[in-house]
């Protein structure tokens, strides 16, 4: 039983073939095959099932998954650290993000990140709040952008309060006012996030005791752009998803000033590679006068 073996059986589960997993470690397939025929005799029972709809984990193979990530996690801080006591850095550090980090912030850090720090590989993962956090706490990724709060097993790094504002067609009758009542916010048909993308805009209309008449749930920003745009709804999004709408949507003020909490997460036992991540990005949005928390 090798490393080598696990690293090909979590190539397979992440990527949903053997094909692919072949090429990502630059093996055949017939190779990868045989590695997870010679995993699968030694621990005397089938990992992956396999499929005309694709490969997909047995429920012994689920069982066995957390246990080969979490040695695969602990070979990888290994190796970083003894790479950083020889004076060399190495390793991979896996990131989630969300849209609008992903879009804003992430490409300059990245960048700045790579160039300080060459022999660490960069590997991204997208989700919503929800799976971000469990993606963390079951080792998945290493750090993630999320929003406050959390799960207090977390560690949680602030870095910007995001002003939560409205949106409305100008074809809206409410267009030309500054701000939106929330009585007039719960009398308006709501374009919502969905589930797992909409914890901020939930908190807010819990505290104020609003109960919304939700039109449609969508989970792309663009999407409700765009129905905002056609006057199909009005809705509540964070500042930092509206730096490029339309000319016809006008942005309102709440009655009551709201914000998102945003911050990058990890479990409290970081890598090298981590740390040095979450450095990076405190860094840039400083230089950059973005750190506000």
């Amino acid at each position: 039983m090798t490393i080598s073996r696990f690293e090909i059986f979590y190539a397979v589960v992440e990527s949903g073939s053997l094909t692919k997993a072949g090429e990502m470690l630059n093996l055949t397939q017939s190779g990868v095959s045989h590695a997870i025929n010679s995993l699968e005799n030694e621990f005397g029972f089938s990992l992956l099932c396999r499929g005309r709809s694709g490969i997909y984990l047995t429920s012994d193979g689920e069982r066995m998954l957390n246990y080969i990530r979490d040695i695969l996690t602990l070979n990888d801080r290994l190796k970083q650290e003894a790479a950083a006591i020889s004076g060399v850095e190495a390793g991979v550090v896996r990131i989630g993000t969300f849209t609008s980090v992903a879009t804003q912030w992430l490409p300059h850090i990245i960048k700045q990140y790579e160039k300080n720090h060459p022999g660490i590989i960069v590997k991204l993962y997208e989700g919503d709040y929800a799976t971000l956090e469990q993606w963390i706490s079951t080792g998945v990724i290493d750090c993630g952008f999320l929003t406050y709060p959390i799960s207090k097993t977390l560690k949680f790094f602030p870095l910007k309060k995001d002003k939560m504002l409205c949106i409305m067609s100008d074809q809206h009758l409410l267009h030309k006012q500054e701000e939106i009542s929330f009585k007039q916010l719960q009398a308006e048909p709501l374009i919502m996030p969905k589930e797992g993308w909409d914890n901020e805009i939930k908190q807010i209309l819990k505290e104020n005791n609003i109960k919304p008449t939700v039109k449609f749930e969508v989970s792309d920003d663009q999407t409700i752009l765009a129905m905002v745009e056609n006057n199909l709804g009005i809705s509540v999004r964070p500042e930092m998803t509206l730096s490029h709408i339309p000319s016809n949507i006008r942005i309102l003020n709440l009655e009551k000033e709201s914000f998102r909490f945003i911050g990058i997460a990890t479990k409290p036992n970081m890598s090298p590679a981590t740390t040095k991540f979450i450095d990076c990005v405190q860094t840039w949005l400083n230089d950059n006068n973005l750190m506000d928390y």
